[in-house]
């Protein structure tokens, strides 16, 4: 990694909060000094009126809330660092399967990895943590919770994707984000029904 120059931003907030903290004790101390006053007046309480309203609250820009939702990130790699890994990176992916190809001659080049490669993953993980692909015989497996957190990541990225995605792409991406979510009403709906006592059967008329 360069060295980046570092700098120092200044907290501008600081300073009003400090302005702010002065006027108040000065307008308290106007308070506590109290002007010459005769009769019953003098002993009573007395009203202290602000002389200037206090200040609404500003709202928190969006962007500034996105932010505090984010964990703190190093600085971001130049452009220049991340060729260079990505380079890097490529030949030694190319080594591993030369060395896979050569311990397994009939196996063909791996081909590409493309968008429809993520949703494929995302689609079996969403079906597998619901119970799919499991043993024959055995009792499936379910991660309810886990399924929804997948399905969810996938509708965040049609929600990311959307606008930048071929046509075939979008179709199989809102095809398959049906079908998971389609699986999930079903399996919930078996959940929460279970332990519901199955109503009598009909009587026989005469």
């Amino acid at each position: 990694m360069s060295d980046t120059p570092k700098f120092e931003v200044i907290d501008r907030r600081k300073f009003k909060a400090e302005e702010e903290r002065e006027q108040e004790q000065s307008a308290t101390t106007r308070a506590e000094t109290k002007p010459e006053e005769t009769g019953a007046l003098a002993a009573g309480p007395r009203l202290v009126v602000p002389e200037e309203p206090p200040e609404p609250q500003k709202a928190v820009p969006t962007d500034t809330a996105e932010e505090g939702a984010y964990p703190e990130m190093p600085p971001a790699p130049t452009a220049e660092e991340s060729s260079q890994q990505k380079s890097a990176y490529d030949a030694s992916a190319q080594r591993l399967e030369d060395l896979v190809r050569a311990q397994n001659p009939a196996m063909g080049p791996q081909p590409p990895v493309g968008f429809e490669h993520l949703v494929q993953q995302l689609y079996l993980s969403a079906m597998i943590q619901m119970g799919a692909g499991g043993p024959e015989g055995q009792r499936p497996r379910v991660d309810i919770l886990g399924a929804k957190q997948t399905i969810d990541l996938m509708g965040v990225l049609a929600e990311k994707t959307k606008g930048n995605l071929t046509a075939a792409e979008d179709q199989t991406l809102q095809t398959v984000l049906f079908e998971v979510r389609m699986a999930f009403l079903e399996l919930t709906n078996m959940i929460t029904l279970q332990g519901v006592p199955a109503p009598p059967p009909p009587t026989a008329k005469h």
